[in-house]
């Protein structure tokens, strides 16, 4: 079956992030009390590290509170740049992941300029793009049956004019990750289609806020491709999601395109000082990211003897196909009256059918799983 055509969106009407309810507003609509509502639409590990309550209960920020933090960020720059192995000059920070895709969008992307975005993935490219005066360019994933990888050729294809292409890897909402050797293979063919047209290349943004989950990374490809740019984030694996802390790593050159828009002040000074402190001492990440192996198969096991269908996932949250958009609207609704909240996707989205659940501790997925077994034998 050939796939779905690329399609082009107009700026006209800018898009904006579909966020799911708060658990205030979850309790209220359901009479539920709030400390029974469980995040399972978030992506993010529910288990802090404890060093982090070390720090709270030390004070070990209570004198840099009364200031701005340093401007250059430069401990937490170094500490980044020694975790990712890359040089200070080639890391810059921002306030998560997602003030950095802002950042490239301002650095790179040209009013009327075209963004490639393999869908479905990570919602804010399209925003991005769109608040930015951009054109998204859509280009289908391949199915599920092929592990939901972008197609290649299509992507290289609407690379040749476009100036950015948006890529998530491991993919959000998916779970999956990019088969082995596609990212070089997509730089390379962009570098050829680029000298042949005389062009310049599109800036690849590969969207890496998983990739502790798997250890693979397009960092060491950037001083072959400098239009490469690798966004990293403490949110995930690490599990510091609300300090907002998150790097672009590319070529000095391309790092200084990036500064140019990056405000003053974004990232807190409290941020900074735990970030800088668990990325030089990553045990509490590497101890993070086997608990969530350990558990996900032991979840997906169960939500297949539901009747249900989970897609493969690497990451910490797994998507999971309901059958059709009703039915997993139906399913959504039933999980909130018992206070878990799982990732929705508007009717029109790719995986509207679909629901996206995060891989919590044992004791709240046994309350997930055992809500769905409930949900499943009274549809039978």
């Amino acid at each position: 079956m050939s796939p779905s055509p690329v399609t082009f969106t107009t700026p006209n009407l800018p898009a904006t992030y579909s966020w799911e309810a708060t658990n205030e507003g979850v309790a209220a609509r359901y009479g539920l009390p709030i400390e029974q509502v469980v995040r399972f639409d978030l992506n993010t590990s529910p288990t802090p590290p404890a060093a982090l309550a070390e720090m709270l209960a030390a004070g070990e920020w209570e004198t840099v509170l009364s200031e701005y933090p340093p401007g250059d960020y430069r401990r937490l720059v170094e500490a980044a740049a020694a975790r990712y192995g890359v040089a200070p000059s080639e890391v810059v920070p921002g306030a998560g992941a997602d003030e950095i895709l802002d950042l490239c969008t301002k650095a790179f992307l040209p009013f009327g300029g075209r963004a490639v975005i393999p869908v479905p993935s990570y919602a804010m490219y399209r925003v991005d793009t769109e608040q930015h005066g951009g054109v998204p360019v859509l280009v289908p994933r391949l199915p599920a049956d092929d592990g939901f990888a972008m197609d290649l050729p299509a992507v290289r294809a609407a690379a040749r004019d476009a100036s950015v292409v948006w890529l998530c890897n491991p993919n959000n909402p998916t779970g999956a990750e990019e088969r082995e050797g596609a990212i070089e293979t997509l730089l390379a063919g962009i570098a050829t289609d680029a000298a042949q047209t005389g062009r310049a290349p599109a800036w690849v943004i590969v969207d890496e806020a998983y990739a502790e989950f798997t250890g693979r990374s397009a960092i060491p490809l950037r001083h072959m491709h400098p239009n490469l740019v690798v966004v990293r984030t403490v949110s995930k694996a690490y599990a510091l999601a609300g300090l907002r802390v998150g790097f672009a790593v590319a070529t000095a050159d391309t790092i200084n395109r990036i500064a140019l828009y990056r405000p003053p002040g974004s990232i807190g000074t409290i941020s900074v000082t735990v970030a800088e402190r668990m990325l030089r001492e990553p045990e509490a990440m590497l101890a993070n990211v086997a608990r969530v192996q350990a558990e996900r198969p032991r979840m997906v096991a169960a939500l297949a003897a539901a009747g249900l269908r989970p897609y493969p996932s690497v990451t910490c949250f797994v998507l999971v196909d309901m059958g059709s958009p009703d039915r997993a609207a139906e399913v959504a609704e039933f999980l909130m009256r018992r206070g878990m909240v799982p990732r929705t996707f508007p009717q029109r989205h790719p995986a509207a059918h679909c629901l996206r659940l995060t891989v919590r501790a044992p004791h709240e997925n046994d309350r997930l799983l055992e809500a769905i077994a409930d949900f499943t034998a009274g549809a039978a």
